[in-house]
């Protein structure tokens, strides 16, 4: 039977009942579209942490005090409650070759106050390197300099969320006086735009000299986090094992079990993908469920044309057709159900990712993959679905299907 002959009698069969075609092919168009608009937020949403986490800086190493204990994740890890971190500690990474910025930082949190408006948000004590090592742009004024680090300058340099909330929109922060922690400091400069990074937010924070911090307002001389910015990436694992051996010789404990933990992008970017990509397959398998509703639609509908169609088949048989090709007739129906509704589905899926993106604010992407993958799966519906009907037509008895009533 030739290929052209099958699609011929495929669309007959199918044309034949337009309604009873149309409904099972749109059980497989709901089922395809929900798996393509379920991964696309999934695949959206590692986008999105991936550009937040690179964002944050570029080769990034990030040396927190205290050990992270297993399996309680680098987010839950109490980042900056210790107190092993000391500002010579950067200093001597400063010596690693391989070493493009260090940023040692002191942050905590202080009520901020602007003629009424006040705001609870997070202070950093930084060092001019942060800008390079943090990624970090000026929107408007400037930024810490060696100049107000030597003088422990009150000086600050807004996230734009803080100044939104001390100034409103519109406003000019910089050259204005506020108060932090009830002293008054100067507005020298407000970032630019940057996004929040899942669990720690940039536009919400507020960076005053480090000398500011350790000796005005929190005190003492530890550390919350030592950012290492490294020139390559292929150096991160080398530097990482350097730091690793100089901060354990510092601090007299053996370098397997330190009292500190040093983490790079990529553990953050692991972490943090995993979970994604455990959420996408928890969707993706939820809306796969309709899937398998509309593959068992497509056998009740086959299974149904075997039975209306039981004297066709006998006199097919009767003239010389061969069980192949009956078996191959009604499976080619079936997988061109799926074929139809895949299809369908798919342009339904991205235009609920579109949709979803446009107005929930979630970012979604469909990849070519996911489209393939879409199709492939339809098929194989058809194919699995199909294959007991069409094996069930290829199997009767001609005399007895051309006596059947």
């Amino acid at each position: 039977m030739k290929v052209q002959d099958i699609l011929q009698e495929t669309y007959t069969a199918l044309s034949a009942n337009k309604a009873r075609s149309g409904l099972t092919i749109l059980g497989i168009v709901i089922g395809i579209g929900s798996v393509i608009a379920m991964v696309s937020i999934g695949q959206g949403a590692s986008g999105t942490i991936t550009a937040s986490i690179e964002g944050l800086g570029s080769n990034l190493l990030t040396v927190m005090p205290g050990t992270i204990q297993p399996g309680s994740g680098i987010v839950s890890s109490g980042r900056g409650t210790g107190q092993t971190l000391v500002t010579s500690d950067a200093e001597a990474l400063r010596q690693i070759s391989g070493v493009a910025y260090i940023s040692p930082e002191r942050q905590s949190r202080f009520q901020v106050v602007y003629s009424g408006n006040n705001t609870n948000t997070t202070v950093i004590g930084i060092l001019p390197d942060y800008e390079q090592a943090r990624n970090i742009g000026l929107a408007d004024g400037s930024f810490i300099t060696d100049a107000n680090i030597r003088s422990v300058a009150r000086v600050a340099v807004l996230g734009p969320t803080v100044a939104q909330d001390l100034f409103g929109e519109g406003n000019d922060p910089v050259g204005k006086t506020i108060r932090i922690n009830r002293l008054n400091f100067k507005v020298i400069g407000v970032t630019q735009t940057k996004g929040s990074a899942g669990f720690f937010n940039p536009d919400d924070t507020l960076f005053v000299p480090l000398t500011t911090m350790q000796k005005i307002l929190a005190g003492g001389e530890h550390l919350s986090t030592i950012a290492i910015s490294v020139y390559e990436k292929n150096l991160m694992p080398i530097v990482q094992e350097e730091a690793t051996f100089l901060l354990a010789q510092l601090h007299r404990v053996d370098p397997m079990n330190p009292d500190f933990s040093i983490i790079s992008q990529a553990d953050i970017l692991g972490t943090l993908t995993q979970v994604t990509d455990t959420f996408t397959i928890f969707l993706a398998a939820v809306a796969g469920i309709s899937l398998i509703v509309g593959g068992i639609g497509i056998m009740n509908m086959m299974l149904t044309t075997v039975t209306e169609r039981t004297r066709e088949i006998g006199l097919r048989k009767s003239i010389g057709a061969k069980k192949k090709d009956i078996s191959m007739q009604f499976l080619a129906e079936a997988v061109m159900l799926t074929f139809l509704g895949g299809g369908i589905g798919v342009a339904l899926g991205w235009i609920l990712s579109i949709l979803v993106s446009s107005f929930a604010g979630i970012a979604t992407s469909v990849s070519f993959s996911t489209i393939l993958l879409a199709f492939g799966v339809s098929a194989a519906i058809g194919i699995i679905f199909g294959y007991y009907p069409a094996r069930r037509a290829a199997s009767l008895n001609p005399i007895e299907a051309l006596r059947y009533e």
